[in-house]
């Protein structure tokens, strides 16, 4: 999907208008956050960050850790 993007100027700064399409796509919405990633072909938007599957993962492994403390505790030694 190639597409040309406009930019705007937003007080002091300047924003990007994203057609609705390409919002579809990424799963995103008026308000929603998307965060650019530097690759060697150039630059991503993506709607989550980068490392926030690792961040799922260690929340769920911390919560399995607060379940089952006694047993692990018992296994550690």
């Amino acid at each position: 999907m190639n597409k040309s993007l406009k930019l705007i100027r937003i007080g002091n700064s300047t924003g990007v208008i994203l057609p609705k399409d390409l919002l579809q796509s990424l799963g995103a919405d008026t308000g929603d956050s998307l965060f650019t990633v530097r690759t060697p072909a150039g630059i991503e938007i993506r709607r989550s960050e980068p490392d926030s599957a690792f961040e799922r993962q260690m929340a769920v492994a911390r919560e399995v850790m607060m379940r089952r403390r006694k047993a692990l505790g018992e296994l550690a030694k």
